[in-house]
């Protein structure tokens, strides 16, 4: 499987044409390390709480996975400071990417 394509200022990658925020590339290393573990813990969570079809463990687990994606800067406030718009999850097309999601096909 090949990598998803990230925009040239680093801020997102373009999955099936829609733009993702990338996480915050100043976090240290061992911090950013363990968020992705927090992160990768609860989105397990989810799936064992569906499984048992448990709604209020799939509801705390699904605020643990957003507190992780926060906290990885993919969520919530944007981590630049240029005062750049937030296309998080807008279709790539429909935005300023838009030429440069265009030469990615």
């Amino acid at each position: 499987m090949s990598e998803a394509p990230t925009t040239p200022d680093g801020r997102y990658l373009m999955v099936r044409g829609r733009l993702w925020r990338k996480a915050n590339p100043a976090l240290p290393a061992e911090r950013r390390a363990a968020l992705v573990h927090d992160l990768m813990a609860a989105r397990r969570a989810v799936s064992t709480a569906l499984r048992a079809g448990d709604a209020a463990a799939e509801r705390a687990a699904r605020a643990q996975v957003d507190a992780a994606k926060q906290a990885l800067g993919e969520r919530g406030p944007v981590w630049w400071d240029d005062g750049a718009p937030d296309f998080n999850r807008h279709m790539a097309a429909n935005t300023p990417y838009a030429a440069w999601a265009e030469a990615q096909a």
